[in-house]
């Protein structure tokens, strides 16, 4: 086999082309990078926000095409919905041949707190968003993707390093995230047979311009960047990148796995 082959087929391993992509919260950060990404693989994208931040998903659209000719759809989308949920997955459906092949849930939050101040109502909304709408998004593409089996599809759930170390003021995040791990494992095991494979990435704290204002503050840096081997904050391109491996046909053996982004913050 030439040099020619063998780069032919391992870009034909991570190409994506044809393949619909539903992308939930990109209107910044890594859910934008992921869009980004994905279009440049050669997927058609759908691209979600909250309601009252559609502009910024429609602007994420219409980057897409300008830079990458990709196709892209902005949607609404409020993952503590039901209702929305299943309407997003319709619409998604709907714009592109009745196909759903790649889910990726991106949408998230974190409320920080010292335990002994955590309310309940801080805690609902950091479980109803990073868990229970996850969950449901996971739900209602998963079964579009049941029902195109043999074909079936790829989940990439974002979790976080969160989900497998603790840090403080993030009780509620470390638990939403470590269920969303467990969860990504169950799932792979229920949807194998549909084809549908499972995954999640668990990233270390990625610079945003959501998370720029955090590292304000000396300590927490310096605290941060210690327990980092590589020693830097992570891009959203560094996450991105390995949510196109997950979805891509060079994971087709790879389901009910965390890949950890964290610059070896977990390792040590």
């Amino acid at each position: 086999m030439t040099a020619t082959q063998d780069q032919t087929i391992y870009e034909r391993a991570f190409k994506l082309e044809g393949a619909v992509a539903l992308v939930t919260g990109t209107g910044s950060g890594l859910g934008e990078a992921a869009a980004h990404a994905l279009a440049a693989a050669g997927a058609r994208l759908v691209v979600t926000e909250l309601p009252d931040r559609l502009d910024r998903a429609e602007a994420t659209a219409i980057a897409l095409r300008a830079q990458h000719g990709a196709q892209a759809t902005a949607v609404p989308l409020d993952v503590t919905d039901l209702g929305s949920i299943g309407a997003c997955v319709a619409a998604a459906v709907d714009a592109y041949d009745g196909r759903l092949d790649i889910l990726v849930n991106n949408a998230g939050l974190n409320v920080p707190q010292m335990a002994f101040d955590v309310t309940e109502e801080a805690w609902d909304r950091v479980l109803d968003v990073n868990l229970k709408g996850l969950f449901f998004m996971c739900q209602a593409a998963g079964r579009r993707m049941r029902d195109q089996s043999p074909q079936g599809g790829a989940i990439v759930n974002v979790a976080s390093q969160m989900g497998l170390v603790g840090y403080v003021k993030r009780a509620a995040y470390c638990s939403s995230k470590a269920a969303v791990v467990n969860l990504t494992r169950v799932l792979c095991f229920e949807w194998a047979e549909y084809n549908i494979r499972v995954n999640a990435v668990a990233p270390t704290f990625v610079e945003t311009p959501l998370t720029r204002p955090m590292f304000e503050d000396p300590v927490f840096k310096e605290d941060v960047f210690r327990r980092i081997p590589l020693g830097r904050l992570a891009t959203p391109e560094d996450v991105a990148h390995a949510v196109v491996y997950l979805a891509s046909p060079a994971a087709a053996m790879v389901t009910g796995h965390t890949l950890v982004v964290d610059g070896g913050w977990t390792a040590v």
